[in-house]
């Protein structure tokens, strides 16, 4: 059988409390993000996987590659695909900027605030994803439900913070950023025999399986069942969980029913 990942949650001042009931419902405090990790947190592991609720933006912030990461002393950088499950209306997504910019620029803009209108802000909607790579300057929009997959890095580089007074990082932040990075939202592609593509980089690809069965031969895969009736082994996977498989399984996607699928690598795996 697959691992069944611990749930963490994560309180931030952006964060919601009209949490969705298939997370748990209603929350006391302002909920931004549910981790999913092994119970010993998992940090060998190379991908992480979350779920996001947002009632603002998120800051304006950047990610490092792995060469910065690992200088940094880091076993990793943080590349990170977003698929939105749910947005309000014009909710929306600054992704990447519209222009390129100099380090020197960028750091103004930094202090003054005018980075946030830097940022290719575009309005998104349920099913739209994004992989974003390390050095991308972004910034999470209000209204939306997004389930993240990211290398497995907890390092973030703020810019701006929208008046919050949380640190900012603005050394390391404009030395780890890409101003001329361009990131488009991914089209799904069709591999055949149920399967997608949802989003794919260097780093990492995320699948959408549907209505299949087959064995697992290559390991290791991050399951994440959205909804209907997904089997290991003979097993139901719950909607709203996150799975780990180490070993070869048998995977059993019924009719109507489909399952996110993540691994490291940008080469498409064998499914059976």
């Amino acid at each position: 059988m697959p691992m069944r990942l611990h749930e963490r949650r994560v309180f931030k001042p952006w964060g919601r409390t009209d949490i969705p009931e298939q997370f748990g419902g209603p929350s006391a405090e302002p909920l931004g993000e549910i981790w999913f990790q092994r119970e010993d947190g998992g940090t060998d592991d190379p991908l992480l996987v979350k779920y996001l609720f947002t009632s603002d933006r998120l800051s304006v912030q950047v990610h490092p590659d792995d060469a910065a990461a690992r200088k940094a002393g880091h076993p990793r950088g943080k590349d990170e695909a977003w698929v939105v499950l749910d947005a309000q209306p014009n909710a929306s997504i600054g992704i990447g900027l519209g222009r390129p910019v100099s380090p020197e620029e960028l750091r103004g803009a930094a202090l003054d605030g005018s980075i946030a209108g830097m940022l290719d802000w575009r309005e998104v909607e349920a099913g739209d994803a994004f992989y974003s790579p390390a050095g991308t300057l972004h910034s999470i929009g209000a209204g939306l439900t997004l389930l993240e997959v990211q290398q497995n890095c907890d390092v973030t580089y703020r810019l701006y913070d929208f008046g919050r007074p949380r640190e900012l990082h603005l050394d390391q932040g404009v030395s780890a950023a890409r101003p001329d990075s361009d990131v488009r939202k991914s089209i799904e592609r069709p591999l055949g025999d149920g399967r997608s593509i949802v989003a794919e980089g260097p780093k990492f690809i995320l699948e959408r399986w549907r209505s299949r069965s087959g064995r697992l031969e290559c390991s290791p895969w991050c399951l994440i069942p959205p909804g209907g009736n997904v089997r290991a082994n003979g097993a139901e996977l719950p909607p709203s969980s996150v799975w780990i498989a180490d070993e070869p399984l048998e995977l059993d996607v019924e009719e109507g029913a489909e399952l996110l699928v993540a691994y490291e690598g940008s080469t498409v795996r064998p499914r059976s």
